[in-house]
C-alpha cells in the first residue's frame, strides 16, 4: 500500500534560484521525498514576485544572489503579502549582511547550499512546523551578537532620524551611493552618516552596524 501523502496533506515547496541547475536538482529532491510536493521554480525575484502568490506554497526556498532583485527583498516583499508562508534561504553566503538581511526580511531560516540532502529535507520540514534552522556556524554567529553587553548597543537611542534612515537603507542592502539617490541626499552626507553612526554605535563596520540596527527595534 502507497504512503504517499495526500496532494492536500503534502507540504508545497517552491524554488527561487537563478541557477537552472540547482533549481532542477533541488526540484527532483523534493519530488522524491515523502510528504513533500514541488509546486513551482523561477528563474529570479522578479518572476517569484508575480506568481508565488498565485500559487501560495507552504515554504519557498529562496537564493539571495541573483540578477535583479535580492533574494532578502523578494522575501521582504512577499512576507508583506503572504504572512503564513515560510521562507528558506539556501545560499553560498556565509557573510553576516546576508544573514541579518534576510532574518530581518522575515526568513524563517538560512542553510548554505552545501548542506546534507537528509538535513536539507528536515529543514523544510522544521520551517514549515515554526522551526528556524540555521547553518550551525551561522547559528553561532547569532548567539554571539546576543551575548554581547547590553551596554554597548545604547547607541540607537541617541541617532537622529536621519542617522536612523540612513541605518535602514543600509540594513535593506543597499551601497551607499544607492542610499544617496533613494534620501535624496548627497554621497559626501552619506559618508558624513556612516562616521557619526560607526561612532554613536561603537562598531566599526557595515555588518555590525545593521546587526545593531536590528537588535534595536530598528
Amino acid at each position: 500500500m502507497s504512503t504517499k501523502p495526500s496532494d492536500s496533506s503534502a507540504t508545497k515547496v517552491s524554488i527561487v534560484d537563478d541557477d537552472e541547475g540547482i533549481r532542477s536538482s533541488l526540484a527532483s529532491l523534493i519530488r522524491r521525498a515523502p510528504a513533500l510536493k514541488f509546486i513551482g521554480d523561477y528563474a529570479n525575484a522578479e518572476i517569484a514576485l508575480r506568481q508565488i502568490p498565485k500559487n501560495l506554497p507552504d515554504v519557498v526556498l529562496m537564493d539571495i544572489n541573483m540578477p535583479g532583485m535580492k533574494g532578502f527583498e523578494c522575501v521582504r516583499q512577499l512576507k508583506a503579502q503572504l504572512p503564513k508562508v515560510q521562507f528558506l534561504m539556501l545560499t553560498v553566503y556565509e557573510d553576516s549582511d546576508s544573514l541579518f538581511n534576510s532574518l530581518k526580511a522575515g526568513a524563517s531560516g538560512y542553510l548554505l547550499k552545501r548542506t546534507a540532502t537528509k538535513n536539507l529535507i528536515e529543514a523544510i520540514r522544521d520551517v514549515h512546523a515554526g522551526g528556524s534552522p540555521l547553518s550551525p556556524q551561522l547559528a553561532r554567529r547569532v548567539v554571539m551578537f546576543f551575548n554581547e553587553p547590553a551596554d554597548k548597543r545604547d547607541g540607537m537611542a541617541n541617532l537622529t532620524a536621519g542617522e536612523r534612515e540612513f541605518l535602514e537603507q543600509l540594513a535593506k542592502g543597499y551601497a551607499y551611493k544607492e542610499i544617496a539617490d533613494r534620501m535624496h541626499i548627497s554621497i559626501d552626507t552619506v559618508r558624513s552618516y556612516v562616521r557619526t553612526v560607526y561612532e554613536k554605535l561603537h562598531v566599526h563596520s557595515r555588518t555590525e552596524a545593521v546587526v545593531k540596527f536590528i537588535s534595536g527595534g530598528g
